[in-house]
């Protein structure tokens, strides 16, 4: 197996960490757009790990990357954004492909998350590929979780409900957001996306539907509302659920600054003119914030994703659990380096990788981690040291 990781930020530079231990791979490029950056990811972690530089919007730039190091899979590790671009390179180039957040909607148009991948699946599936998409912790694992609970623990499931939250503090900032804060406007401040099985896919209003959910290992009641995210829009295709949601334990502080910046037009990313210079707001906001890569030596407690789903087991009964993964931020830093976000994130698509070249996983078209078997994946993330868990609610 010969990758190529795009994006030598906090997730990409965890990946390395991660996959520097384990020995399924031949060869990992990590190209970024900014060369020193990608340097810096591969430092320390032996020869398979190769610095490039690339430009993630040119799918031409991907494709001959890829061709020139005979890549095999391509795992995107950048801003949603640049989805496209990658995943067509990809393709262009003859590698099978992997990413942790889908193609960007635009409700002005009906376009969800994910519509333009999914679009393309019969050509991956003809040409024998396989995109594997949202397979990182949410989506990914989260989706993981869902297909074990449908598979293993219930005969009929009422709700799937992924809910994310953490106690995180950042020394010294008043506000810090530990992952990127592109990709945090988008999925939060856009219309969230709810499913049900009679009504299909449809939205509500940002921020909707609090509700307090107790999170496990000391982390405690958090508050979480509906935010746009990919799982609502994969689980349906391959779990059967009377209901799909999402909801994120922001925190009313996190919410304001988000409205607050939505009110002053700090969160388009059109750009505008300021003083004869093209500037995107919502980049300005993004390079004004410090790195969530940085922040690891600052940041104190843990965070948790997971999957609550309600229904039937196999008695009969009714049956209500939460699939989770905790990570803390000292386990992290201590054995990684790396924060406990962006690590966690980082951690689910190497196992993937490693069950694809294992030949655990496989498959052709545009699949969601539910579409695959979810033991395997659940048992090798344990082996890498970072157990999940199950509590019946």
């Amino acid at each position: 197996m010969r990758v190529l990781l795009v994006g030598a930020g906090g997730v990409g530079s965890a990946a390395v960490a991660i996959a520097a231990r384990r020995t399924f791979f031949e060869t990992v490029v990590v190209a970024d757009h900014d060369p020193v950056r990608a340097q810096r990811a591969v430092a320390g972690h032996g020869d398979r790990f190769v610095a490039a530089q690339v430009d993630a919007s040119s799918a031409e730039e991907v494709t001959a990357l890829c061709r020139e190091h005979r890549i095999t899979h391509v795992l995107n590790a950048v801003d949603p954004r640049f989805v496209m671009p990658i995943f067509n390179g990809a393709f262009a180039a003859g590698a099978d492909y992997l990413d942790m957040a889908m193609s960007l909607s635009r409700a002005e148009t009906g376009v969800k998350l994910g519509d333009e991948q999914f679009a393309l699946a019969d050509t991956w599936s003809a040409a024998g590929r396989l995109a594997l998409c949202g397979i990182g912790v949410e989506p990914g694992l989260s989706d993981v979780f869902a297909r074990y609970a449908a598979d293993e623990l219930f005969t009929e499931i009422d709700e799937i409900g992924v809910r994310d939250g953490a106690n995180l503090t950042v020394d010294g900032y008043d506000f810090a957001p530990s992952f990127s804060i592109w990709t945090t406007i988008e999925e939060c401040l856009n219309r969230p996306v709810v499913w049900e099985r009679d009504r299909g896919w449809f939205t509500t209003e940002p921020f909707s539907e609090p509700e307090v959910f107790h999170f496990p290992e000391g982390i405690g009641p958090v508050e979480c509302v509906n935010v746009e995210h990919e799982e609502v829009l994969l689980i349906p295709r391959w779990v059967e659920a009377r209901r799909v949601t999402f909801k994120y334990g922001l925190g009313n502080e996190f919410i304001e600054v988000l409205k607050t910046l939505h009110k002053l037009g700090l969160d388009a990313v059109t750009p505008v003119r300021v003083r004869g210079v093209d500037v995107s707001p919502r980049d300005v906001v993004a390079a004004s914030l410090p790195d969530p890569a940085t922040l690891g030596t600052r940041m104190r407690g843990k965070t948790c994703a997971g999957t609550w789903v309600r229904g039937l087991g196999p008695d009969g009964q009714p049956r209500e659990v939460y699939l989770y993964h905790v990570v803390d931020n000292e386990w992290s830093m201590r054995e990684y380096g790396h924060q406990a976000v962006v690590w966690q994130t980082a951690v689910n698509p190497v196992v993937a990788l490693e069950l694809l070249a294992s030949g655990a996983w496989a498959g052709v078209g545009v699949l969601g981690p539910e579409a695959l078997p979810p033991m395997p994946f659940l048992d090798l993330l344990t082996s890498y040291g970072s157990p999940w868990g199950l509590e019946e609610r």
